[in-house]
């Protein structure tokens, strides 16, 4: 079992203040220092701060919260905690007036990602036409959304024969994105509109629309049964409302050393979030609590496997129909889709 240390919050206070100064700036009073010299721990670490009292004011009490909780006993164990940025904030009580200031720190995760590789276990015929921005299985049936302006749709597909069984134009103004299938809808994500699509999944009717809240931009969805998870082209990976698409809470996706942005195309699998990281030949394997990235699927040389046409471009599309350590992957204007084993090293 490990031990962490605690999360020591200390301050220092002196000599009176003369009740006529007015602290204007807290900033110029006080400061949040990092003992340890740095701004950067992982979840096997903890933080020790101290508040500098630079001009020696008498402060009755003071009160230090980690992000919107209040430290109770001084103890905050940063293994329970979320990849990226967090707020120390310290809340002091001068003379019956309440003034604070503020320090960011970042929490990375503990274990370097381990690296696996890919055996082909089968290749399909896919639409060298279609840009994949999404790619889902509902049992049998591979449902995607296609991007580009004036090109983008949703598809039902046979994956096996590469036949579009169903498909449908979101329209010219729209450059489509990622897309999800929850129950009898399909959820589907456009770039830059700041709004989004629900359709009937069997009749492909457009039933409903939603908008972006807090989120940046439009790119990958995926759920869990319950939850629906949304990327935005940045590190973050976002939970929505399934009822509203209101976006709740986010997560920020990290390794053991910085942040992965350009999070694209997602996937459920084995209560993990998969995640195309856009321009790169890879996928990492999300934590969904903490954003920690657990592991990386190496996909070099995957698409050199397909034609290469002036119309290639990079690796994105995850599909998962539930068999263990297999994965049905392609690309923007790939003509093949790849079933692959995940190779575990």
């Amino acid at each position: 079992m490990k031990i962490y240390k605690a999360v020591i919050f200390m301050f220092l206070a002196s000599v009176l203040i003369s009740c006529e100064d007015e602290i204007k700036n807290a900033n110029d009073y006080f400061s949040i220092e990092i003992e340890e010299g740095k701004n950067v721990f992982t979840t096997s670490e903890s933080v020790s701060v101290l508040l500098t009292n630079k001009k020696n004011v008498e402060v009755r009490n003071t009160t230090f919260i980690f992000d919107t909780t209040e430290v109770i006993g001084g103890s905050i164990p940063l293994a329970q905690q979320r990849m990226g940025k967090h707020t120390i904030e310290a809340v002091v009580d001068v003379d019956g007036n309440e003034y604070s200031v503020s320090k960011d720190i970042v929490v990375v995760a503990s274990k370097k990602p381990e690296i696996y590789g890919y055996n082909i276990l089968e290749t399909y015929p896919h639409d060298s036409k279609a840009y994949t921005q999404g790619l889902e299985f509902n049992n049998d049936t591979l449902y995607e959304s296609t991007g580009q302006f004036k090109q983008s749709t949703i598809r039902k597909i046979e994956y096996t024969t590469g036949e579009v069984l169903q498909q449908m134009a979101i329209g010219d103004q729209y450059f489509g994105e990622g897309l999800t299938v929850l129950g009898d809808k399909i959820f589907q994500l456009t770039w830059k509109s700041g709004n989004g699509f629900i359709y009937n999944k069997d009749t492909f009717k457009k039933t409903g629309t939603f908008v972006y809240g807090k989120s940046k931009e439009g790119w990958g969805l995926c759920n869990d049964g319950e939850n629906i998870y949304k990327s935005d082209g940045t590190e973050r990976i976002w939970t929505l409302d399934k009822e509203t698409l209101a976006e709740q809470k986010f997560i920020e996706v990290y390794t053991n050393k910085s942040k992965i942005d350009t999070i694209n195309e997602l996937e459920w699998v084995d209560n993990k979030i998969y995640a195309n990281i856009y321009r790169k030949d890879a996928i990492a394997i999300v934590n969904p609590k903490s954003g920690a990235v657990e592991a990386v699927i190496n996909l070099k040389g995957l698409k050199d496997q397909v034609s290469q046409t002036a119309e290639l471009d990079v690796l994105n599309g995850i599909a998962y129909k539930g068999e263990p350590n297999i994965l049905y992957v392609t690309g923007k204007n790939w003509d093949k889709l790849f079933k692959i084993e995940v190779l575990k090293k």
